[in-house]
């Protein structure tokens, strides 16, 4: 099991021996997408990606790509395209025509879903919360909760504390996760619905101080 600190050592150093983060985000994009196909049928499915302006949004506008290959998708952009990662940014433009930017509560409360067979993918706040859920994430955690689906989360679900495994606020409530690298300590008591996958980050050939 790895904490968040030391995760954020191992990417850094991985970028240090040349492996890029635009790299690491089209891996782990990939990933998701590849475990998604494995465990459901996309055939006739629509794929719902809710992406936030961090990189677990990007690695959720990767995905977004792949999945295109094979079945509907819909992007939803909670937050700031201006604040976007460069290689976040790199992603979403990429997949732009599929994308509805939800900036606030209100113009969530106009969107309204069909009844199709869903597959709900959370890729909205990842492993850098703290505190209170602020909108339009609270309003969205609440959406993604509400709609009758089966649901994958990008790394750990949106609004769980990686470390600790606590809710802060609220969270996302999936069926699967699909963790990059290493099960992160927060995620012990889900590991019975847990995939963790490789993203090229090098294994165990760096040694990190625990903190």
């Amino acid at each position: 099991m790895i904490t968040i600190k030391e995760m954020k050592v191992l990417e850094e150093q991985a970028v240090q021996q040349g492996i890029s983060i635009l790299e690491l985000m089209e891996n782990a994009g990939k990933a998701v997408f590849e475990t998604v196909k494995e465990k459901y049928d996309l055939d006739g499915r629509q794929v719902v990606i809710f992406c936030g302006q961090g990189n677990n949004g990007g690695d959720g506008f990767v995905a977004a790509r792949y999945f295109a290959e094979e079945t509907n998708v819909l992007v939803l952009f909670f937050g700031d395209k201006e604040k976007l990662s460069e290689e976040a940014e790199v992603n979403y433009n990429k997949i732009k025509g599929m994308v509805i930017k939800i900036r606030d509560q209100k113009e969530l409360e106009e969107f309204h879903f069909q009844d199709k067979d869903y597959i709900f993918i959370d890729a909205l706040l990842g492993t850098g919360i703290s505190g209170l859920v602020r909108e339009p994430f609270s309003s969205a955690i609440d959406l993604f909760n509400s709609i009758n689906a089966e649901k994958i989360a990008v790394d750990i679900p949106s609004g769980l504390d990686a470390d600790t495994g606590d809710v802060l606020d609220k969270a996302c409530v999936v069926d699967l996760i699909v963790c990059f690298h290493d099960l992160k300590k927060g995620l012990e008591i889900h590991k019975d619905k847990t995939v963790v996958v490789d993203i090229g980050i090098p294994d165990g050939s760096i040694k990190i101080e625990k903190v």
